[in-house]
């Protein structure tokens, strides 16, 4: 039993979620412009999705499991699951359930191409979704010790994602993808900033050049104050270009989740003494907030 929590911990779902959520905004956006809604593609689709995604995880855990074992200011989301180890699950573990997961989905996609004639934007994301994903952790290019790994995972899940789910359902794009990924990429990002700021310290010490490491943490709270700003700017601005009222209102939203990260952001800037845990739920709360609402917004109408 000991050892099936920490394989939980290991998987880490409560980051599945985000992903079923933008998964289910694209899926939210066809319904609203009439598409009729083929469940069996859209199973299949987020299955494989979420499977990319667990390797990408356990790959994740796998590659950086000794700067994470040696991380004080772990939280229950950032500075990794933290199980593998001496007394702990070996790290072989993350390898094979990685490899698994790609087994399956290998499978998963000869399943899909079989159901339905993949249109081409379709492949080409998964094939894009495949490779940033795969090298995200993975020797030699390890995007994530790049400073260029922040923005491939931002445009895999918050453009690839809602886009890959509305392609499959109606064979083509929309502006309204657009409209609606791009506010989420720059909440996105933002949060994955959120994210590294507890581990700055560890990760220069590994020469873990994440984008916070880059640009240094002053320039990078700098950033994600610009990026949350931004992502409702984008949302003000895709309303005077036809985007539906409902939506934009439903974006606008967590202006007030948003603010508080940048008031957070402030103190910890200006000295005082930073709370973790209450920044990375905030930055959390902002992203999956306006995830949801937007898709729920979409699904209503």
């Amino acid at each position: 039993m000991r050892s099936l929590s920490l394989f939980i911990q290991l998987t880490r779902p409560i980051f599945l979620l985000g992903v079923i959520v933008l998964y289910a905004l694209g899926v939210g956006i066809a319904n609203y412009l009439g598409v009729i809604i083929d469940w069996t593609v859209y199973i299949l689709g987020q299955v494989w999705v979420t499977l990319l995604q667990l390797s990408t995880q356990y790959l994740n855990e796998y590659f950086d499991s000794l700067a994470d074992q040696r991380n004080i200011n772990r939280t229950f989301l950032t500075g990794g699951s933290g199980v593998l180890g001496e007394g702990k699950l070996p790290r072989r573990v993350a390898l094979m359930a990685a490899i698994t997961c790609l087994g399956i989905l290998a499978s998963i996609t000869v399943v899909l191409i079989s159901y339905i004639a993949l249109p081409p934007e379709a492949v080409l994301i998964m094939i894009l979704a495949f490779l940033g994903a795969f090298f995200y952790s993975v020797p030699p290019i390890k995007l994530e010790a790049s400073g260029y790994g922040e923005l491939t995972t931002t445009i895999l899940v918050a453009i690839m994602v809602p886009a890959y789910a509305f392609i499959l359902q109606s064979g083509e794009l929309h502006r309204l993808i657009a409209m609606s990924a791009f506010p989420l990429a720059a909440t996105h990002l933002s949060m994955l900033l959120a994210f590294e700021l507890p581990d700055y310290a560890n990760d220069a010490k590994f020469e873990k050049r994440t984008l916070m490491v880059r640009l240094g943490w002053q320039n990078g709270m700098i950033l994600h104050n610009i990026l949350v700003l931004s992502a409702f700017l984008l949302f003000t601005i895709a309303g005077l270009f036809g985007y539906p009222k409902f939506a934009m209102l439903a974006g606008l939203l967590p202006l007030p989740l948003g603010l508080f990260q940048i008031w957070q952001m402030r103190r910890i800037a200006n000295g005082a003494r930073p709370n973790w845990n209450a920044l990375i739920i905030g930055s959390v709360a902002l992203f999956a907030s306006m995830a949801y609402l937007l898709g729920f917004a979409f699904w209503i109408n």
